[in-house]
This record gives structure tokens, C-alpha cells and sequence, in this order.
């Protein structure tokens, strides 16, 4: 593969140390031993590239029996993100058997996914993507589609949601692509998206999305916006680029090297290497404070905000892709547009998850009653939930 806004492919010129990028069993059984001895309860291990599955399944296969032989009862999760062109049969079964979840790169229909993700001889990527698809779903593989939404993909929002849902996805995660002009570091990229385009982009998927629910519930989910909707009910969102710092997750590259994020794999985020050191240490290091406190860091435009607590600053590598953005978000303006437009839908939606969360817990609190007390109620009592109704015709009937 040779995706054109491809940031990763640049980072080979970082290891020159071998010209075969790929982790050994030595580090893979350090990295997963030290993830399992210090984490807690739930430990997820996110497997990227360049292409994970270059690594062939024997690979993998090894990673669940470290997990297995390094586990102290906890529950392990295991993420694979994938171009999808080496996906087959023999995957297909691997991935459902242990129950990994796979994100899979598909922009859209042909002529969307085929602009940008095309192979080194230039022929499109497309038809092999999608017979990935295709299997994965067929075999009860969780799956979910990641798109890139580029200066090209922005203009189809229905064309691509119809798509996947056509498909078979019921989840889906939409990324907007911001990076520095490789000739002109001034500017950004010509396939970033502009923040008005993917404001636009965003209200018009929120429309397609919230056209789709039944009874109220949504019946396909949007990782965007069901990140947000957290914040709406006063919960921390999922999502790393809508909390107030980030730096909660290191990368370990393939010789051992860890970094303070995937979109900063830069010498100056180095933390160490596994082979020499903790996991725990880099986890807990001034140097990765230091990185998850860049977030936090604001322009005043941002302070002053009224969407702030919904947003924080997104995520930082959007703050510095594009030099004219004067370290404000690059879809600071596409954000604006969405929460003038889906605010009153996102807090009715909140307003009625709140009301139902009542409701369940005014049910358990009631049945709990019931149960302490049906010795004591007769059924042509007054009903103790203080309804006025006899407890036969009320809490009774639960």
C-alpha cells in the first residue's frame, strides 16, 4: 500500500538500525509481560502498523499466549487496526476466536476509497478492502470501518454513510486529516480537509445518523458521536481527544522504543525502551505528564468558549499540522458549526437518558423494597412508593 496522506510511512527513516521493521518475540514477550504485571483490572493492547498483518496470524497467536501465561485474572481486549487487503479465512477465524476487534481502513465507496489508498503501482485498493469486509462480517468478526475524511471523501458524507451501512457496519469512526505540506511546511497538505467543509461534513452525517434511530435509540453508532454524548451526561468520554489531557497510553514501536502517542513518534517524545526499562516508569514519567499537559494547555480562545467542556482543545496533533492555524485547532471552526447545530438534539437526548437512568434506579430501589418488605405489605395496602394506589395495582405488579 501507498496511501498518499500516509504519516506513518515517513517514520521508517527514524530506525535505520535494520531495514526489517518487524517486533521480535523478545520484545513482544517483554512488552506484554510488563503490560500484564502492572496493569490493572481491564488491559488493552491496540495492534498497528504500517500493517499489523504483515506480522502473519503465528504472530499474533503468540501475543494471546503471553497474555494468557502473563495474566493475573484480568480481562484483556485486543484491538486491530488494518488495511484489509491480506484479510482471508484463516484471519477471519483467528480473530473471531479470540474475540479481537477490528477497525478497518475503508473510505467509502470505490471512487472515494480509491482517491487516496491505492497500492505502489498506483492500481486502487478498493475491491480488496471490501471482499475483506465482507468476510469479516460473514464470520461474526466485530468490525468496525474507519474512514479518513480528506479534502475529496469530505463532499460524500450520505454516499459513504449508506455505504457502510449497506454493508453490514453498525459502527463506524470518521477521522478528519489535517498534515503539513511535505513542500511548503507553511501550509497544510492539499488532502487536508478545511474546517468549514468538515463542519458541514459533520451536520449533515449527524442528520443521516439521528435519521435512523428507532424509538429514540440510535441504531448505528458514530464514535464521534457517541464520545460526545458523554460529555452531555456528565461523564468522561471514551475518547482521548475530548478529555482535558491526554497522555493516558504509550506506544512501543517494533525494536522496543516507546513514544507518548501514535501521532508522536518523534525523537522528542521518545520516553525509552522496554529492553532497558518499565512500561510503568514511561507510563508515569515527567516527560509524559509534560505531553499530556500540552493538551490542556489553551489558547484563550478556547478558555473562553462556550463549547469548551465538550471539545478541550481536541486533539493536539490538530493544533500543529497547519502553521496558520496559530496553534488553534485546525476544525476548531468545524466544531463551532456542529455544536450550533446538534446542541439542543444532544442535550434533549441527555435530557431523556437521565430521565431513564432515573427510572431504572427508582425500579431497583423499589424491587429491593418489595423484597425486604413482602412479609409486611399485604396487597390491599397503601403502596410504599407513595403513589396513593393500593400496592396490588402498583409497586406489586413489578
Amino acid at each position: 500500500m501507498a496511501c498518499e496522506y500516509c504519516f506513518y510511512l515517513k517514520k521508517r527513516d527514524m530506525f535505520t538500525q535494520t531495514n526489517i521493521h518487524r517486533m521480535t518475540e523478545e520484545v513482544l514477550a517483554e512488552m506484554i509481560k510488563q503490560a500484564m504485571a502492572r496493569g490493572g483490572e481491564h488491559i488493552s493492547f491496540g495492534w498497528q502498523g504500517g500493517e499489523p498483518t504483515l506480522m502473519g496470524i503465528s504472530f499474533f497467536e503468540k501475543a494471546v499466549e503471553l497474555q494468557q501465561l502473563y495474566g493475573r485474572g484480568q480481562s484483556v481486549s485486543n484491538g486491530l487496526q488494518t488495511n484489509g487487503v491480506l484479510l482471508n479465512k484463516e484471519w477471519a477465524k483467528f480473530l473471531k476466536k479470540y474475540n479481537f476487534l477490528v477497525g478497518l481502513s475503508l473510505d467509502g465507496t470505490e471512487h472515494i476509497h480509491n482517491k487516496y489508498r491505492h497500492f505502489k503501482n498506483g492500481k486502487g485498493s478498493w475491491k480488496r478492502v471490501v471482499d475483506g469486509a465482507k468476510l469479516m462480517l460473514d464470520s461474526g468478526v466485530a468490525v468496525n470501518a474507519l474512514s479518513v475524511v480528506n479534502n475529496y471523501s469530505v463532499k460524500f458524507p450520505q454516499e459513504i454513510y449508506q455505504f457502510h451501512k449497506s454493508l453490514g457496519f453498525d459502527f463506524m469512526q470518521f477521522i478528519p486529516i489535517v498534515e503539513t505540506d511535505v513542500g511548503d511546511p507553511k501550509i497544510a497538505a492539499p488532502f487536508s480537509v478545511t474546517a468549514k467543509d468538515y463542519g458541514d461534513f459533520l451536520c449533515r452525517l449527524f442528520d443521516l445518523w439521528q435519521a435512523d434511530f428507532v424509538d429514540g435509540v440510535p441504531t448505528t453508532s458514530i464514535r464521534y458521536f457517541d464520545s460526545l454524548f458523554f460529555t452531555y451526561v456528565g461523564l468522561e468520554s471514551p475518547e482521548c481527544t475530548l478529555l482535558k489531557e491526554c497522555g493516558t497510553y504509550v506506544v512501543v514501536e517494533h525494536n522496543g522504543d516507546v513514544y507518548s502517542c501514535d501521532f508522536f513518534v518523534e525523537p522528542e517524545w521518545k520516553l525509552g525502551n522496554i529492553m532497558q526499562d518499565d512500561l510503568t516508569i514511561f507510563l508515569n514519567s515527567d516527560r509524559q505528564s509534560e505531553f499530556g499537559k500540552m493538551k490542556s494547555t489553551l489558547p484563550e480562545d478556547c478558555k473562553n468558549c462556550k463549547w469548551l467542556k465538550h471539545c478541550w482543545g481536541g486533539c493536539t496533533k490538530d493544533r500543529i499540522r497547519d502553521p496558520r492555524d496559530k496553534n488553534l485547532n485546525h476544525f476548531c471552526k468545524s466544531y463551532k458549526m456542529f455544536f450550533d447545530y446538534a446542541d439542543t438534539h444532544f442535550q434533549k437526548m441527555a435530557e431523556e437518558w437521565k430521565y431513564q437512568q432515573q427510572g431504572m434506579n427508582r425500579s431497583m430501589q423499589l424491587l429491593e423494597r418489595k423484597d425486604s418488605r413482602k412479609e409486611k405489605i399485604g396487597r390491599n395496602d397503601p403502596c410504599p412508593c407513595g403513589s396513593g394506589k393500593k400496592y396490588k395495582k402498583c409497586c406489586g405488579k413489578i
